[in-house]
């Protein structure tokens, strides 16, 4: 399949077309890749490159880290260029807005009075418990 015309031009609808073990192609930055006779060689399967058929596949690609001898095979398996237009844009991702928070002080100011009224009361309380059974 090298050496193929460099002008050919296919779009990705055309190359989801072939995506099974008898005829597998994948897109790698800007190129179509026909790699149907490398799925047995493949050294991590043929599930990989089968999963890949149908998107660009570069990032894949490129998240594996293949050798620069992995990447000079591929000239071997190019039989085109893909027409860019046709592959969707990726959505860049946007956290979800959070919720304004309204701080409010004055929630704040009679918390701080509970923290400090709770454990005086606590001890009045027990100071006056002791008072009394001491009296008796």
């Amino acid at each position: 399949m090298g050496g193929a015309d460099n002008s050919v031009i296919y779009t990705l609808a055309e190359v989801s077309k072939h995506n099974s073990r008898e005829d597998c192609w994948i897109v790698i930055s800007g190129k179509v890749y026909d790699v149907t006779k490398f799925l047995d060689d493949h050294p991590g399967g043929d599930d990989v490159l089968l999963s890949s058929t149908g998107k660009d596949a570069t990032d894949d690609f490129e998240d594996v880290g293949h050798s620069s001898s992995a990447k000079s095979m591929l000239d071997e398996y190019f039989v085109g260029h893909i027409d860019s237009t046709t592959i969707p844009k990726k959505a860049k991702y946007t956290p979800p807005k959070q919720p304004h928070y309204n701080h409010d002080k004055t929630s704040d100011f009679i918390i701080k009075i509970f923290q400090f009224l709770v454990p005086l009361l606590i001890l009045g309380l027990a100071l006056g418990v002791r008072s009394y059974i001491k009296s008796d």
